[in-house]
């Protein structure tokens, strides 16, 4: 999902004027004073149009962009002046970063909808119909409206940089590419990667782009001058777009998009019979199926349009392509992932605004998996960082597993090899405390033991300088408590991170009521920068993440005591759209963690956390099966094998302690019994002042624990459901089991009040 930012917003503001200037650079003046989002110049009789819509970081595609760009069309066609035209962007970050998401949000119905994609679709067909040669010049950002506009386009030049990346990323939307682009890329490329960057909305850099065909010309970024390397680098971008426009425009340059590679006739001939294309669309189905599960209609609906425009034409595959667009933008899918990237969005500002002191250093207390995964996110953003661990074995593995994973990203090309000696060069690897005088914030990763946390609590405060943060990574344990360890408890926070960290969007920051304002800013501008998705909550057991998933793995356990088989929880849990099975979760937690975390909240919670017995995974884990980490829990796992048994010292366990299901059993019925108490018991903590607002809720739910997308996180899923419908199962469960389905008051008031939802839209 870490890839939904890929879009941007537009605001609207008041009117800039365009100077009007003779000689070389000649302005087009139609209606040029009306222009908020471009700028028109002709060089050499080339127009060079520049989108830059101020007050916004990026460039988006909305209504007013469109009509801008329609009219400056209109003018190049008219103009007997303008041979040739350059598409370029006054942002050096980004071309197009999309559409704008707020005008798809304002669609009420199909036609809506349809209609943006039919609009789209005929303004881009203006650019592919004129005349007169188009250049796309792009630079940064060149993401699915953007790369739309550009394949209309008649050239495409892009700079060759870590910034510059080309993609259709419309599917994690729940969408398609609505202004041509299920009809344009698979034309332009061969089929499999069309179908690959559509299906998955992955980004391809430059220079991959320029393999698959999708750009004709790369061009190298300068270095600075007198302006930064960045706007150095866009000026000799439109000066290369400038000749390349002028050469087509006089037919001294000539573009061969023939495919001429052996494969690629192959492909080409292999297309003309329909059992070709039947094997190649429905591996490309099966593919989807096997990774969805088919609770995503945009993927299967980006096949079907695609199909339609290579069998019937052009004509056929855009109208396809309409309808499509209209029919999955009312879908629930899309606006479940829609209203998760507006989270995402938010949850990417800093809402305790800019802390008083820039935070340059960090230091990590433990070196293990957990701790060597937070230096490795904070070293490799630019921080200076110090891990410190109690052994030298210990320390050797930490540095290695940050060594292992620069080594991982230097072969993806995510960074050069001069980049990665630059950033462990700021790593220190020490045994010792006295390096932490110079730390603006230490992040102790230390064993769950509150005795433990605070020992080393005050041997860091014994060190580190007055302003220093000292954060501290459980996952379970009340950060008051710990700070109840702290001369300075204003100054501690918690920061919950997610395992594997260099994988794991989510940070869970945990204030007090005694941990400053800027206390947090600091620590939420540490975790945006290490490049998470930031929640903050307030402090209790359990946090929110920790809470919620405990009750459902509760239920989970409760299950499985039924008879339920782990493999058909596994796939019960899959099926409702989790990632990850429920019995395959409780292994890579861990076994002796969950059971740890559950008898603690059971302690505070009471009956309400009861469901499972406590015993069934105490005595698990004292039979030596602790989940993946031991090889065996749940399940066994064999090194070299995906195939895994349940492993029958476990199912042995739980026919001690089986149990008769009550009421209905139902496969509907076990998903909600473990959804409900998931969902109740994030409405507990809204009401509870845990969560500031559903919206990071949603955010933490997804991210952090795998919720299913689609849904939008657990309180769009009630809205979706229906608090009422919900009200009524869980008052069934209630009747059958007790406490633990007690339906949260506020769902107890929107089930009798219908009008009454979490989100607005």
């Amino acid at each position: 999902m870490s890839t939904c930012r890929l879009f941007g917003a537009l605001r609207r503001i008041s009117h800039t004027n365009i100077q009007i200037t003779r000689a070389a650079h000649i302005r087009l003046y139609s209606a040029a004073a009306d222009r908020v989002h471009t700028k028109s110049k002709i060089i050499d009789n080339v127009c060079v149009i520049t989108l830059d819509s101020p007050n916004a970081k990026v460039n988006s595609l909305g209504n007013d962009v469109m009509n801008e760009m329609q009219a400056i069309l209109r003018d190049i066609e008219s103009n007997s002046q303008v041979q040739a035209a350059v598409l370029i962007s006054g942002k050096p970050g980004c071309f197009i970063a999309g559409a704008d998401i707020t005008m798809l949000e304002k669609c009420k119905t199909y036609d809506d909808a349809a209609q943006i994609s039919k609009g789209g679709q005929q303004i881009l067909g203006a650019i592919e119909s004129s005349k007169k040669p188009i250049v796309a010049a792009i630079q940064g950002a060149c993401l699915g409206g953007g790369l739309e506009v550009a394949l209309a386009c008649h050239y495409r030049i892009a700079v060759k940089d870590k910034k510059t990346g080309l993609g259709l990323p419309e599917v994690m939307l729940g969408l398609l590419p609505g202004a041509g682009g299920t009809q344009r890329l698979p034309k332009l490329i061969a089929l499999p990667n069309a179908l690959d960057m559509e299906l998955t909305g992955r980004t391809v850099k430059a220079d991959r782009a320029k393999k698959f065909g999708i750009v004709d010309m790369l061009v190298d970024p300068l270095g600075p001058g007198l302006a930064p390397a960045d706007i150095t680098t866009q000026k000799y971008l439109e000066s290369t777009a400038v000749q390349i426009a002028k050469q087509l425009a006089s037919g001294q340059l000539k573009v061969d998009r023939t495919r001429k590679g052996l494969s690629d006739k192959l492909m080409n001939f292999a297309l003309q019979y329909d059992w070709v294309k039947d094997k190649i669309f429905g591996k490309a189905k099966a593919q989807v199926m096997k990774m969805s599960g088919g609770l995503y209609p945009a993927p299967l609906r980006i096949l079907e349009v695609i199909r339609t425009g290579i069998d019937k034409g052009p004509v056929a595959g855009f109208e396809a392509e309409a309808k499509a667009f209209g029919e999955l933008a009312m879908t629930p899918q899309s606006k479940g992932l829609i209203g998760l990237f507006r989270g995402q969005t938010e949850c990417k500002k800093n809402r305790f605004g800019v802390p008083q002191q820039r935070v340059k250093t960090v230091a990590v207390l433990g070196a293990g998996l957990m701790g060597a995964g937070i230096a490795h996110v904070s070293v490799d953003k630019g921080y200076n960082v110090i891990l410190k661990d109690t052994n030298e074995n210990g320390l050797s593995r930490g540095v290695g597993q940050i060594q292992t994973g620069m080594d991982n990203a230097v072969k993806r090309k995510r960074m050069s090899a001069i980049e990665k000696d630059k950033f462990l060069s700021n790593l220190e690897a020490t045994l010792k405390y006295d390096h932490f005088k110079k730390a603006d914030i230490v992040i102790e990763a230390v064993f769950e033991d509150i005795n433990i946390k605070h020992k080393v609590l005050k041997e860091i405060e014994a060190v580190v300088p007055p302003h220093c943060i000292i954060a501290s990574n459980t996952s379970a344990i009340p950060i008051t408590k710990i700070a109840a360890g702290s001369s300075r408890p204003e100054k501690v926070i918690g920061m919950h991170y997610f395992s594997p960290v260099d994988k794991m969007q989510l940070l869970e920051i945990i204030t007090t009521d005694k941990t400053s304002k800027d206390t947090a800013a600091a620590a939420v501008d540490v975790g945006l920068k290490q490049g998470k998705v930031v929640i903050t909550v307030g402090d209790g057991p359990g946090f929110y993440t920790t809470r919620i998933l405990a009750t459902m793995l509760s239920e989970a356990i409760r299950l499985l005591q039924e008879g339920v088989d782990p493999k058909e929880l596994d796939s019960l849990t899959k099926k409702f759209g989790f990632p990850v099975g429920a019995a395959t979760l409780a292994d890579e937690v861990g076994l002796d963690v969950g059971a740890h975390i559950a008898a603690d909240l059971s302690k505070v919670f009471g009956e309400r956390f009861g469901g499972g017995d406590l015993n069934v995974m105490k005595d698990i884990v004292q039979s030596g099966c602790m989940g993946r980490k031991s090889g065996k829990g749940v399940f066994i796992y064999e090194k070299g094998s995906k195939n895994r048994d349940v492993n029958p010292e476990a199912l042995d366990i739980l026919k001690r302690y089986s149990l008769e299901p009550k009421g209905a059993f139902t496969d509907e019925d076990k998903q909600l019994r473990m959804v409900s108490r998931f969902v109740n018991d994030a409405v507990l903590c809204l009401e509870e002042k845990i969560l500031a607002n559903p919206l990071e809720g949603d955010i933490g739910a997804v991210f952090g624990l795998g919720f299913p997308p689609f849904t939008g996180g657990p309180f769009r899923w009630v809205d979706a459901y229906g608090a009422g419908k919900l009200v009524s199962k869980m008052e069934q469960y209630h009747n059958l089991y007790g406490a633990p389905f007690k339906p949260a008051q506020t769902l107890i008031d929107m089930a009798k009040d219908p009008s009454k939802k979490f989100h607005g839209n």
